[in-house]
């Protein structure tokens, strides 16, 4: 029996016995505690073992180590970044930030379809602001202890923002953050902020993604090159819309897309009908999602041509799935719900199982 076998078995046993078991949120940030606790022995024989097997991917003038990274939800507030990467992640995407610290929706808000190898959430994007997280990246840059992992943050809308004012929302974090970032990702598409989702209509994304690139080129000119920026899109998009949206992309000098966020439909889930109506309104994530964000992943490259860098995320769980992703025009790619599922030596067994491919 391999490691590989033996290590997922024993994961799949705790998630179980005890994951399952417990409050998702409680829980979340009981194993987050464990990984930074956990970073000296991780980052030496995890994370170094991943880097190894890993190829290294030259994208939007970033050299990243492999091609699998962290999607945005995970680490909010920029407290794990190089402990997420000692398990092997090649880039950490911190965030959603947003411009205002907010507490997020009122709990319970977050909830496993482990039928379906899903996650429900409505967080609301709750995070420490800013400024506060803008700080913390100031003190690790400082420390020198900081590891080279490729650091993305991803900004989003303050929810007692009005849409008429999102720009200078969007500002405010961007004057505070790309100073930080190896790159940045505007995220117009979780469906758990009002409104939100409205500001991916081309006619009012352009002039956000527009005043964010002003912004990020402002505060980050002692650089020799700008901050890459990037958009994050849902996976309920209509096929016309992606294809709008890629178009403006294209127009306006985008450097990437990443796609796709979570889905607000339900549809075919393999989950009790009345377990999933109980769990109510939220952003599904995981296996659900691998053929609408394949089908748009597929569009987006059709339309876009090597032009921009697309990161592809949403249902991705095995070294086939990765490796289907990348044949349909993904540069690089990223996980969350496939790691709360198969454990902390998930990263290293998708990076392995593509360089045996």
């Amino acid at each position: 029996m391999s490691e590989k076998t033996l290590a997922g078995k024993a994961y799949d046993q705790l998630f179980t016995q005890v994951f399952a078991r417990t409050d998702p949120e409680w829980i979340h940030h009981k194993a987050f505690a464990a990984i930074r606790a956990a970073r000296p022995l991780t980052q030496r024989v995890v994370g170094t073992a991943a880097a190894e097997a890993g190829s290294p991917v030259e994208a939007m003038g970033i050299r990243f180590p492999h091609v699998l990274g962290l999607a945005a939800g995970f680490d909010k507030n920029a407290v794990g970044i190089d402990a997420l990467a000692g398990l092997g992640f090649g880039h950490v995407e911190i965030g959603t930030v947003t411009g205002e610290p907010q507490p997020g929706n009122p709990q319970p808000r977050l909830f496993r379809l482990t039928e379906d190898r899903a996650i429900v959430n409505r967080m609301g994007f709750n995070n420490d602001g800013a400024e506060a997280v803008a700080q913390r990246l100031a003190a690790r840059a400082a420390s020198g202890k900081a590891s080279d992992v490729v650091l993305g943050v991803n900004i989003g809308k303050t929810k007692v923002v009005e849409e008429d004012d999102a720009i200078a929302d969007y500002e405010k974090s961007t004057r505070l953050l790309a100073p930080h970032a190896d790159y940045l990702v505007v995220n117009v598409s979780s469906p758990n902020t009002p409104g939100l989702r409205d500001l991916q209509a081309v006619e009012k994304l352009q002039p956000l993604l527009e005043a964010v690139r002003v912004k990020a080129d402002e505060v980050t000119a002692d650089r020799d090159k700008r901050v890459p920026l990037l958009v994050k899109i849902a996976p309920d998009l209509s096929d016309e819309d992606v294809l709008a949206v890629a178009d403006m992309a294209i127009a306006i000098g985008l450097d990437g897309i990443i796609a796709t966020n979570t889905t607000i439909s339900r549809d075919g889930l393999k989950s009790d009908a009345a377990k999933v109506t109980e769990i109510g309104a939220g952003g599904l994530s995981g296996r659900p999602l691998t053929q609408r964000s394949l089908e748009v992943m597929r569009m987006l490259r059709a339309r876009v041509g090597d032009d921009l860098t697309l990161i592809g995320v949403g249902g991705i769980t095995t070294p086939e799935d990765a490796a289907a992703r990348l044949e349909a025009g993904a540069d690089l790619l990223q996980g969350y719900t496939a790691f709360i599922y198969e454990g902390p030596l998930w990263p290293r067994r998708i990076v392995r199982g593509l360089a045996g491919r």
